[in-house]
C-alpha cells in the first residue's frame, strides 16, 4: 500500500516514485513501446481529402505528445534540482506548455473543420485518429492525457451533426473521455485492483508505473537538451552567498511583490491566464465557500480588443470578470497576448500592458494596479513601462504547476508541501484548467485546519480582511470534506449463542458497508467488517487496536463505526448507569468481563488520531454521557481545525430496536441509509454533517417507532463535526429504474412528516433547530449548519439528485419539480432533462415526455438511453415511424446494451 505523499505529482514526483503503483492490465495484448522512439502515426482511412486533412491533424497531435513529454522530464526529479536549475526549468516548461495551448487552439481548428466537413470520408479519418490516441502501441497511459482537452472539444464539434455515424462517434469519444478519467484516477489514488471494463474500441488501461513511464521518456529526451533547444545552458554550481546577500536576495520585495513578506500562515491565491467561460466562475464559486479573497490575472485577448483609435471593444470574457469583481474578487493585468515581455521592447511591449489596462477599466473603472508577467520573464524596459503606467509587479513564490500537472492530487500536494518550507506566500494557479477546480478544495481544507489566513489586496498591500469573511460575506467557509484516508469498522451480530437473536443486524451491517464503498468511496480494504461469530469481545477490540490505532490512521483521516446488535446497561453502585455493547460471545451474567463498556469506547475514541470520528450505534441502551451537539458559524468556519468524536445511537436503555423496516433493515438502520441517501442533507450543500444525520434519523424513527435516537459529542471532542460528501447522481431514468417498494414508500412517507417539506421539495437555507435526546434521556436542541454558497451547476446537480429520490418514491409532482429547477439553472443539463422526460412519461403523458427525450438528445447525441425513451414514448403517443427510428437507433448505438432485446421485440410489434 502506498502512502498519499509518497503519490506521485504526475509531471513533477518522479523522485519520490520508487515505491511503485503497480502494473498495467490490458484486456488484449498490446505490444511495448519500442525504447527510445516516439509513437507512430495514425493509419489512413476516408477520401482523400479527409486523409489529407488527417495527416496534417495527425502530425500537430505529435507536437503536442512532443511538448507534452519534455515538459513532463524538465519538471521530472523536481526534489533533487537546484534553485536556479529549478527556475530554468519552470520558465522552459511554462514556455512548452503555453506554445503547446496555441498548437492544441490549431488543432482544434483542423478538427472542427474536418469534423464540419461534407467529405463522406470524414468519419473514418476521425475514426482512425481515434484508433491512434486510444490503441497505438507507441502511447503510454499518461501520454493520453495529453489528449484530453482536444478529446472534450471533438466531441462538442461532432455534437453539431446529427447523422448516425455522427452519433456514433460522440458516444466513441464520450467513453474514451470516461477512459482518460480512469487514467488520471490511476495517478490520483492508491488502487490496486483492476480498473473498469472499456468496449474493444475504447482506451485501454495497461496500469504502467509512473516511474517506468519517466524513465523511457529520458530515454527520448534530456533536460539539458530541452534546455538548451530553448536558449538555456546552466552555468556550474557557484558557491553559496554569504548569509547577509542571501537574505537580502530572498527578501526583497522593493518594487515587485513575491509574497516572502506576508504575515507567518497568511497566503495570497492568484489565478492566471483567464477569464475561462467555465472555470473562472466555479473557481470563483469554491473560494465563496471559504471567505476566501484571489487575484484573477487576466490575459487581454480573452477580454476583447483595442481598435486602431484605442477604443476598448469587449468580448464574451468581460462579462465574467465583471462577475467576478461584482463578487469582490480583484481584476489584474497579465498582459495582452501572454507573450514573454523580456524578449519585448518599444511599442510592442506597451501594448501589451497598456491594452489590457484599457479593457479591464472597461469592465471594471476600479481594476487593480496589479500586474503580472507572463512567465515572470520581465526587463529593466517593462519594469519601467510598469512604474510610467502606475502599474505594480505581483511575482509569486509558490508554484503550484496546474498548468503542467494534470492529476488534481498531485497539484494539492506540491502546494501544502512548498507552503510547509516557505510558511507564506503568493501561490500560483491557473482559472483554465478543470484539474485546479479539483485540486482546489483539497488545499483550502487543508489551509484552514492548518490555521492558514487568506490575505487580499485592499487598494495599496495585500491583507488579510479582519472579523468578516472576505468579499463581505455573511456566509462562512463550508465544514470541511477535504480528509485524506476514510477508515470504517462496521459490526453487525445475529447469531448470537446465549442472547436472543437476530434477524436484520447482519444485513444491516452489509447495508452500510455497500453504502459506505459504493457512494462515499470508502476503500474497500479499509472497511473492516465483522459478522457473527467474527465480532468476538477480542475481534473488535482488534479491530480498534491493530487495523485503526496502528494501522496507518493519519490526523487528517476520518473513521466511521458502526454496530448492529445487543446493547446492554448496567446500573452501578453510585447509581449510575453504564452503557455496554454485545458481542457474539458474551454471556449475559458476566457483562463486565465479555461486554465492552462505553467507557472503553470513549477511550479507544480519544486515542484514535483521525480528526473526525463517528460511531452509529444500532443497539438500545444508556450510560454515556455525552456533551450537547451544535452548529453555528463559527462552528463552521473552525471544523476542518477541530477533532471531532461524536455517536448517534438507536435508542435509551429502556427500549427495543424496532426491527421490520424494508428491505430487511432495523427502522433505524433503514433511515440512517435513507439519511445518508440524501435526505440528511437539510441545508442543500451536498454535504451531509453528523450533526444533519442526527437532526433527519432521531426525529423521524422516534415518530414512526417506540425508541428515541440520542446524539452528542463524546468526551475528547473539540466541536468537530463528521462529514459526509454526497457524489452527483449520474443515472439516467429509463425503464430499468428500479423504484421502491410500496412498504418502503410507506415508511419514508412516515419519516418525512416532520420535515414539513415545501412542495417543491427544496430544502431550507437556515435548517430550524432539532430537538434529541442525550443518553440520559435530557433534551438538547441541535442546530444543523446553515447553507453555503454554492455554484449553479452545483445547485443543478443537487436540484436532479432531489428529483431521484423524489421519482423514486413516485412522488412525480415533486420530482418534476426538482428536474424543471435543475435545467432552469444549467440548460444544457441533459442528464435533468432525460428525467424530467421520464416522469412526464410515467404519468402517461407521452408527447410531453417525447419532447423531452429530443431536447436530451440534441445536448448528447449519443446518449443511449434517450433514444430507448423515446422510442417508447412515441410509440404509446402512436407515432410508430418515429419510435421506429429511435429504436433503431438505440441498437446502433448498444446493439449488447440491457435495452437491447426489448428494442428488438418492440421493433417487430410496430
Amino acid at each position: 500500500m502506498i502512502s498519499k505523499p509518497k503519490l506521485l505529482a504526475l509531471v513533477a514526483a518522479a523522485s519520490l516514485s520508487a515505491a511503485g503503483a503497480g502494473y498495467f492490465y490490458t484486456h488484449r495484448a498490446q505490444p511495448a513501446p519500442a525504447e527510445g522512439t516516439a509513437s507512430s502515426a495514425p493509419g489512413l482511412g476516408g477520401t482523400a481529402t479527409a486523409q489529407s486533412q488527417q495527416q496534417a491533424i495527425a502530425g500537430q497531435l505529435g507536437e503536442v505528445l512532443a511538448a507534452y513529454r519534455k515538459t513532463i522530464v524538465l519538471l521530472a526529479d523536481e526534489k533533487s534540482l537546484g534553485e536556479g536549475e529549478k527556475a530554468q526549468a519552470n520558465r522552459v516548461g511554462q514556455g512548452l506548455f503555453h506554445d503547446n495551448q496555441l498548437r492544441i487552439a490549431r488543432a482544434d481548428e483542423a478538427l472542427a473543420a474536418l469534423a464540419a466537413s461534407p467529405d463522406s470520408g470524414r468519419f473514418a479519418s476521425l475514426g482512425a485518429l481515434l484508433d491512434y490516441i486510444e490503441a497505438d502501441p507507441g502511447l503510454y497511459d499518461a501520454d493520453r492525457l495529453a489528449f484530453r482537452e482536444l478529446l472534450q472539444a471533438l466531441r462538442g464539434h461532432v455534437a453539431k451533426d446529427g447523422s448516425l455515424p455522427a452519433i456514433k462517434l460522440h458516444k466513441r469519444i464520450s467513453e474514451d473521455m470516461d477512459a482518460l478519467a480512469e487514467i488520471e484516477r490511476n495517478y490520483d489514488q492508491e488502487i490496486k485492483q483492476i480498473f473498469g471494463r472499456f468496449e474493444a474500441r475504447g482506451i485501454e488501461l495497461k496500469r504502467e508505473r509512473w516511474e517506468d513511464y519517466v524513465a523511457r521518456l529520458k530515454k527520448l529526451y534530456s533536460r539539458e537538451q530541452i534546455l538548451k533547444e530553448y536558449g538555456v545552458v546552466l552555468p556550474y554550481p557557484t558557491p553559496p552567498a554569504p548569509p547577509a546577500a542571501a537574505a537580502s536576495a530572498a527578501g526583497a520585495e522593493d518594487g515587485e511583490i513575491f509574497g516572502k513578506s506576508l504575515p507567518k500562515k497568511t497566503v495570497v491565491l492568484t489565478f492566471d491566464d483567464g477569464p475561462h467561460k467555465r472555470y473562472s466562475e466555479e473557481i470563483a464559486a469554491i473560494l465563496k465557500q471559504y471567505g476566501a479573497p484571489a487575484v484573477f490575472f487576466s490575459v487581454g485577448r480573452n477580454l476583447g480588443s483595442v481598435d486602431a483609435s484605442h477604443q476598448a471593444k469587449l468580448n464574451s470574457g468581460a462579462e465574467v470578470s465583471r462577475k467576478l469583481s461584482a463578487a469582490g474578487y480583484t481584476l489584474a493585468n497579465h498582459s495582452y497576448s501572454h507573450a514573454q515581455l523580456s524578449k519585448e521592447s518599444g511599442d510592442k511591449l506597451r501594448a501589451e500592458i497598456l491594452d489590457t489596462d484599457l479593457l479591464l477599466k472597461a469592465v471594471d473603472a476600479g481594476r487593480s494596479p496589479l500586474f503580472r508577467f507572463p512567465y515572470g520573464a520581465r526587463n529593466g524596459e517593462g519594469l519601467a513601462a510598469l512604474h510610467k503606467a502606475e502599474l505594480k509587479s505581483v511575482m509569486w513564490n509558490i508554484d503550484s504547476l496546474d498548468w503542467a500537472d494534470p492529476v488534481p492530487a498531485s497539484i494539492a500536494g506540491r502546494v501544502l508541501q512548498a507552503l510547509e518550507k516557505e510558511g507564506r506566500g503568493i501561490i500560483l494557479f491557473h482559472d483554465i484548467h478543470e484539474r485546479t477546480v479539483k485540486a482546489l478544495p483539497v488545499i483550502l481544507d487543508r489551509l484552514v485546519a492548518e490555521g492558514y489566513q487568506f490575505a487580499g489586496w485592499d487598494g495599496s498591500t495585500f491583507k488579510v480582511a479582519q472579523g468578516t469573511p472576505a468579499q463581505g460575506q455573511a456566509a462562512a467557509a463550508p465544514v470541511s470534506a477535504g480528509y485524506g484516508n476514510s477508515w470504517a469498522i462496521v459490526i453487525g451480530i445475529d447469531d448470537y449463542a446465549k442472547w436472543p437473536k437476530l434477524q436484520y443486524a447482519v444485513r444491516d451491517a452489509q447495508g452500510v458497508r455497500q453504502t459506505l464503498i459504493d457512494k462515499f468511496g470508502f476503500a474497500a480494504e479499509r472497511v473492516v467488517t465483522l459478522k457473527n461469530g467474527e465480532a468476538t469481545r477480542a475481534g473488535i477490540l482488534g479491530a480498534f487496536h491493530d487495523r485503526l490505532a496502528h494501522g496507518g490512521v493519519q490526523k487528517n483521516d476520518r473513521i466511521f463505526v458502526f454496530f448492529a446488535g445487543h446493547g446492554a446497561t448496567r446500573k452501578l453502585s453510585s447509581g449510575r448507569d453504564l452503557g455496554y455493547i454485545v458481542p457474539v460471545d458474551a454471556a449475559p451474567d458476566q457483562l463486565a468481563t465479555d461486554a465492552i463498556p462505553m467507557t472503553e469506547i470513549q477511550n479507544i475514541a480519544e486515542s484514535l488520531s483521525a480528526k473526525h470520528v463517528l460511531f452509529v450505534m444500532d443497539a438500545c441502551y444508556s450510560g454515556l454521557g455525552l456533551t450537547r451537539g451544535g452548529s453555528s458559524s463559527s462552528f463552521l468556519r473552525d471544523n476542518a481545525k477541530r477533532i471531532g468524536r461524536q455517536m448517534l445511537t438507536a435508542g435509551g436503555g429502556d427500549q427495543l430496536v424496532a426491527d421490520g423496516g424494508p428491505n430487511g433493515h432495523s427502522v433505524f438502520t433503514w433511515t440512517l441509509l435513507q439519511g445518508l441517501g440524501g435526505k440528511a442533507d437539510l441545508n442543500g450543500d451536498g454535504l451531509i454533517t453528523a450533526t444533519e444525520l442526527a437532526a433527519y434519523v432521531a426525529p423521524a424513527v422516534a415518530g414512526v417507532s417506540s425508541q428515541t435516537p440520542a446524539f452528542g459529542s463524546l468526551p475528547g471532542s473539540e466541536g468537530g463535526d463528521f462529514v459526509f460528501e454526497l457524489p452527483a447522481e449520474t443515472e439516467f431514468l429509463g425503464a430499468a429504474t428500479v423504484q421502491l417498494s410500496n412498504d418502503a414508500i410507506a415508511l419514508n412517507s412516515k419519516l418525512d412528516v416532520r420535515l414539513d417539506a415545501k412542495p417543491d421539495g427544496k430544502p431550507d437555507a437556515t435548517p430550524a433547530a432539532v430537538t434529541v435526546k442525550d443518553l440520559h434521556g435530557k433534551e438538547q436542541a441541535i442546530t444543523p449548519p446553515p447553507a453555503v454558497p454554492i455554484s449553479a451547476r452545483q445547485l443543478a446537480q443537487r436540484a436532479n439528485d432531489r428529483g431521484l429520490q423524489l421519482y423514486k418514491e413516485k412522488q412525480y409532482a415533486a420530482a418534476e419539480a426538482q428536474f424543471t429547477e435543475a435545467l432552469k439553472l444549467r440548460a444544457d443539463f441533459a442528464l435533468a432533462a432525460n428525467n424530467l422526460g421520464f416522469v412526464f412519461y410515467k404519468q402517461e403523458r407521452y408527447p410531453e415526455a417525447a419532447r423531452w427525450f429530443e431536447n436530451t438528445i440534441k445536448m448528447d447525441p449519443s446518449r443511449a438511453i434517450a433514444y430507448l425513451n423515446l422510442g417508447d414514448a412515441t410509440a404509446r403517443a402512436g407515432d410508430a415511424k418515429r419510435a421506429q427510428g429511435a429504436y433503431k437507433t438505440y441498437l446502433e448505438l448498444a446493439p449488447n446494451g440491457s435495452g437491447a432485446a426489448y428494442a428488438r421485440q418492440q421493433l417487430e410489434k410496430l
